[in-house]
């Protein structure tokens, strides 16, 4: 196993010793909130990614479900060249986080497609991770029940616990939660997500999409997926007509339900930044009546 942080290799020899190949340059990359982030070009001309945490690191996690995205769907995620829980050398995929409304419609297509892949329950094999969190995915047949337990009341629970969310607040989450047969029907069948489509999880070159990045990987109802990308505004209306093509969205999903499912990211916030992502919270809250 190898680590930078017992006897302080270069990133240079890290990634030599992992994938057998020194690159020729090394140079630091943005967006690493739970990793150092690295680009390596290698002599051969290739170009990989290299990501290194410190002890306790789960770029591992990461790894499996970039691999379970890319043998179960046709999503394009970068290929896993190397992975351990402290280190994780991807293939570099070429592109930037801007979308034009054919790209926008190139990622509608991708989503349907990969929402139309399928398991017998809600959640995962195993557990994964949104951001650094832990993401529990135990496997229920009820997505009412998979989204109350496992996504809304464990987050609001994790962000609580943390100090970031005050005690009443919860209180109205759990009564919110009671209440979630009045907001949810159970989809016909789990659908598999990527979990986090915020915009710099996405690449694209021109009008097509090339990678996306950085899963929380589960199956559940897609409108989480959807709701998401309202919340960040990810993608625009380019995306949302298309999608709709694809896979009809049932009706009441903008006016009531993107608010209940963006719960859950907006409590992942709380949980890592806290601020005013609580206010956002209470917010949402009194706007679905509690």
């Amino acid at each position: 196993m190898i680590s930078l942080h017992h006897s302080k290799p270069s990133i240079h020899e890290v990634i030599g010793r992992a994938i057998g190949t020194f690159p020729v340059r090394t140079s630091p990359l943005p967006g690493g909130c739970i990793a150092s982030v690295y680009r390596a070009d290698l002599p051969d001309g290739r170009a990989v990614v290299a990501k290194v945490a410190g002890p306790g690191g789960t770029l591992d996690i990461e790894a499996f479900m970039l691999r379970y995205l890319r043998e179960h769907s046709g999503l394009p995620v970068p290929d896993v060249l190397h992975a351990e829980p402290g280190l994780l050398i991807l293939a570099h995929v070429p592109g930037e986080s801007r979308f034009p409304p054919a790209a926008e419609e190139h990622a509608a297509d991708l989503l349907a497609s990969l929402h139309g892949v399928t398991w017998t329950h809600f959640g995962l094999e195993r557990d994964t991770l949104i951001g650094s969190l832990p993401q529990r995915n135990t496997p229920t047949r009820s997505w009412i029940e998979f989204f109350r337990e496992h996504r809304l009341l464990a987050m609001a629970r994790a962000a609580r616990e943390a100090g970031r969310l005050g005690q009443r607040v919860e209180d109205r989450i759990r009564k919110l939660a009671d209440t979630l047969a009045d907001f949810l029907v159970e989809p016909e069948r789990p659908s598999l997500i990527h979990g986090d489509v915020w915009t710099t999880n996405v690449l694209a070159v021109g009008d097509r999409i090339t990678a996306f990045l950085d899963p929380a990987i589960s199956y559940a109802d897609p409108e989480i997926e959807l709701a998401f990308i309202t919340l960040f505004s990810t993608f625009g209306r380019s995306f949302f007509e298309r999608y709709q093509q694809r896979r009809p969205i049932r009706a009441g999903f903008f006016e009531t339900r993107r608010h209940l499912y963006n719960l859950y990211p907006l409590l992942v916030h709380v949980r890592l930044f806290g601020g005013s992502y609580a206010a956002d919270v209470e917010r949402t809250v009194t706007v679905l009546g509690f």
